[in-house]
């Protein structure tokens, strides 16, 4: 998974800064937008076609921060059986450090779990500080590495998985 850089930070955050955004699906519409944010965000993006092929699709979450018409964020996760993984998540640079990551983040999380998926995966960069604690806030938990991951700039990504499985009766 690819979050951009302070996307998932809510350190100052509040609640009426929130309170604008609405998640909804992404519609062909909203493509040229997620691609300005997406060259934004990442050395190594995503084009076109692969935004463009997941809408609409049944297996795929891909959610829209939408902010007074104006999309400000994106997420995308799929999932296939009972396991799910967030493929992509960023944040306007405008728009950082107002929750909107984890709002997102939520949001993937509440689509996946509608599809019976039991564990939530998603790949992080090792230096990426503010998307680890995001993730962490929501209980992911690291359980492996990919090392030189990522290419533009080349480095690990850390491998955190969310159990989302209802715990057993005592």
């Amino acid at each position: 998974m690819r979050i951009g850089e302070d996307a998932g930070t809510a350190k100052t955050a509040s609640d009426d800064a929130r309170a604008h955004v609405v998640l909804r699906p992404a519609r062909e519409e909203d493509i040229e937008a997620v691609l300005a944010i997406e060259h934004a965000s990442f050395g190594d993006p995503w084009n076109r076609s692969a935004f463009a092929d997941l809408i609409d699709d049944r297996r795929v979450a891909f959610l829209i921060a939408d902010s007074a018409g104006a999309v400000c964020g994106y997420v995308v996760a799929w999932f296939v059986l009972d396991e799910g993984e967030i493929g992509n998540l960023a944040v306007a640079r405008d728009a950082r450090r107002r929750g909107i990551g984890a709002l997102l983040l939520d949001g993937a999380i509440a689509a996946v779990r509608e599809s019976d998926v039991d564990t939530l995966y998603l790949e992080v960069r090792d230096s990426n500080a503010a998307a680890r604690a995001l993730y962490a806030s929501r209980g992911f938990v690291e359980v492996g590495r990919r090392r030189e991951y990522y290419r533009k700039p080349k480095e690990d990504a850390i491998v955190l998985r969310l159990d989302l499985a209802p715990a057993a009766p005592a």
